[in-house]
């Protein structure tokens, strides 16, 4: 920024009217950018205040750019905006995301199309065919299911048995909380609130079976 804030060079010198004096753009009017300091902003309107001091319209434009940029600067300390990419990076980062991240793993597509067709399979079937007691015979082979495709990946059956245990407890949990607290239930009629539990539950067991390692 130089020293006349930004006058464009073919200002005559002594020239009492403000050349930029409809310039809409507050920073563009006093030669200042957006980055300016409160200190900066302050002199760049002291000194076209001097320099075009005989002339009343210039006048007013140089205080509108000035109170303008004042009051945009305020209302941003006021509400300061969030850094969305700096708050995610911070979450990613932490030392709990990536813990809970670290147990997880992307396998191979083959594999990824085989869980998806087998819980996409169940989902249809809980949809079309609803019963009195409700999805209980598609729920109990999601859970099969789950303990199959966990013990494909993992070689372990142990582990393929303590990991959809937890996972099927937990899938049924939240879902059952969703449905309660937030989510309506998609499905009117016979065991609507079970069916639609179930195709949440099947979602997640689908997640687990498919990435948990």
């Amino acid at each position: 920024m130089d020293a006349s804030y930004g006058d464009f060079t073919n200002e005559s010198a002594g020239s009492n009217v403000f050349p930029r004096i409809n310039v809409r753009d507050p920073y563009k009017r006093l030669g200042i950018s957006r980055e300016a300091s409160e200190d900066e902003i302050q002199a760049a309107r002291n000194f076209l205040v001097q320099k075009y001091a005989g002339h009343k319209p210039s006048l007013d434009a140089i205080e509108s750019a000035h109170d303008k940029i004042i009051m945009q600067k305020f209302y941003e300390r006021k509400n300061p905006k969030i850094n969305v990419k700096k708050k995610v990076r911070e979450v990613t980062q932490s030392r709990y995301v990536q813990a809970v991240m670290s147990r997880f793993q992307t396998p191979s597509s083959k594999f990824i199309i085989k869980t998806s067709i087998a819980f996409l399979v169940l989902g249809v079937l809980t949809v079309l065919f609803p019963t009195e007691e409700g999805p209980t015979l598609q729920v109990a082979l999601s859970l099969i299911a789950t303990i199959y495709f966990m013990h494909d990946r993992l070689m372990s059956k142990w582990r393929a048995l303590f990991y959809s245990a937890g996972a099927f407890i937990t899938s049924w949990l939240l879902g059952t909380f969703l449905m309660v607290s937030v989510i309506p239930p998609m499905f009117k009629g016979l065991r609507g609130f079970e069916v639609t539990t179930s195709l949440i539950t099947y979602i997640l067991l689908w997640a687990a079976s498919t990435y948990l390692k």
